[in-house]
């Protein structure tokens, strides 16, 4: 989110895009079957409206990350055109459990200090995903027949606003949150004039993914309520703080 590098979508090409065909053509070489590659919703977009991102939604990568993501994507459809080799795309939201780091262990951490934050009338929907769910998903999706070609998208199936979730954070390490309510068009105005629009689009906007693919063709259901997920997270960062 911070891209430091001269030419940061080089990085990011070099990485998700080399990085990922090196090892898919080494596979391919060893006999593997079936490769599953976890991309990135952000090939789908950076937000949604009116209704969620699913699989058949036309690509709309709004960032170099994304970008980066749906070429290895368009790469690896060639590879397994030229060698037979089996690909499947999952593309997840923010994934979280313990050890969890980024944006989401600093929320955590100012809910813990109790420091003030404009969420108390924010009342959008994000999608986010238990690291758990998400391995569950790719163990269905290397086993399954009907993954063979297909892409996914995948969320614990219950979306939550900036508010609920933070309150939901908060109950898991035993604190209130401190919410105060701002009006969206101004954090919007200010943040954007600040060139950081992209961190309104992840504190207020909303961002969904439907799940109904993997449920209707393979069968899945995330096993970890979101609930459950953020408690979880919750007990390890009470007996973990102090090693921090």
């Amino acid at each position: 989110m911070r891209d430091s590098a001269a030419d940061p979508l080089a990085e990011f090409r070099r990485v998700n895009v080399a990085g990922t065909l090196n090892l898919a053509r080494q596979a391919t070489a060893a006999g593997v079957r079936r490769f599953v590659f976890i991309s990135s919703i952000k090939v789908n977009g950076g937000s949604t409206s009116l209704k969620s991102y699913t699989p058949d939604d036309v690509p709309d990568p709004v960032d170099l990350y994304g970008i980066s993501k749906l070429e290895a994507e368009l790469r690896l459809h060639e590879i397994a055109a030229d060698t037979g080799m089996e690909v499947v795309i999952i593309r997840p939201p923010l994934v979280y459990g313990p050890h969890v780091k980024g944006n989401f262990l600093r929320r955590l951490r100012w809910v813990e200090r109790g420091i003030p934050m404009p969420f108390a009338n924010v009342d959008n929907r994000r999608s986010l995903v238990n690291v758990r769910n998400l391995v569950d998903l790719i163990v269905r999706c290397v086993e399954h027949p009907a993954a063979a070609g297909e892409t996914f998208l995948v969320s614990d199936g219950a979306d939550l606003s900036t508010r609920d979730l933070v309150t939901h954070m908060a109950a898991a390490i035993g604190r209130k949150p401190r919410l105060f309510p701002v009006p969206l068009s101004l954090t919007h105005s200010m943040l954007k004039v600040t060139g950081r629009e992209d961190l309104w689009q992840r504190l207020f906007g909303s961002l969904q993914v439907s799940c109904d693919k993997a449920r209707q063709l393979l069968g899945w259901d995330p096993p970890v309520d979101v609930l459950d997920g953020l408690e979880e997270v919750g007990c390890w960062y009470v007996e973990n703080k102090n090693r921090r």
